[in-house]
């Protein structure tokens, strides 16, 4: 690299996000429109992966199990927080809502990723679709509902 190339010292670079994240960040777009607009999931599917700029550079498998299992699951994923709100979910913005929503089908139905790194992915995406500070509401809440859905991975902490 060269020095025209390098940051500056008091630069920091973004590492550049995973396949991973990105499939998380379009299935908040689409989470979001399904929860504003209740289109069907094939549709809103068809449109992100239509107009989505680099389309090939996600995890296009897990984009479609968490746009399309958060949505087949609302209701019961929605159990699994609702009691930990301060507010009912109906009153919940729309970003908070689907990164709970993601949250939780994560902490359900991937054991291979770490309860915090769920908890961190669904923070990040609130940071950056939401408010000020929405990010701390969802840390919040995805801790005590991580600590009821995977207790033996949490206890130990």
């Amino acid at each position: 690299m060269s020095s025209s190339q390098r940051p500056a010292p008091h630069e920091t670079r973004t590492p550049p996000k995973s396949a991973r994240r990105r499939s998380r960040e379009l299935a908040m777009q689409g989470l979001y429109q399904w929860l504003v607009s209740l289109e069907d999931a094939g549709a809103i599917e068809a449109h992100l992966t239509a107009t989505a700029p680099q389309i090939e550079r996600i995890d296009r498998e897990h984009f479609i199990a968490l746009l399309h299992g958060v949505i087949r699951e609302a209701d019961s994923l929605r159990d699994h927080f609702a009691s930990l709100l301060d507010r009912p979910v109906p009153e919940l913005s729309p970003v908070e809502h689907a990164a709970l929503l993601v949250g939780a089908f994560e902490l359900l139905h991937h054991p291979e990723i770490p309860y915090r790194v769920v908890i961190n992915e669904a923070v990040e995406l609130t940071k950056t679709f939401g408010g000020t500070d929405g990010f701390r509401y969802v840390n919040g809440v995805l801790d005590k509902v991580a600590a009821r859905l995977r207790p033996a991975e949490v206890s130990p902490r």
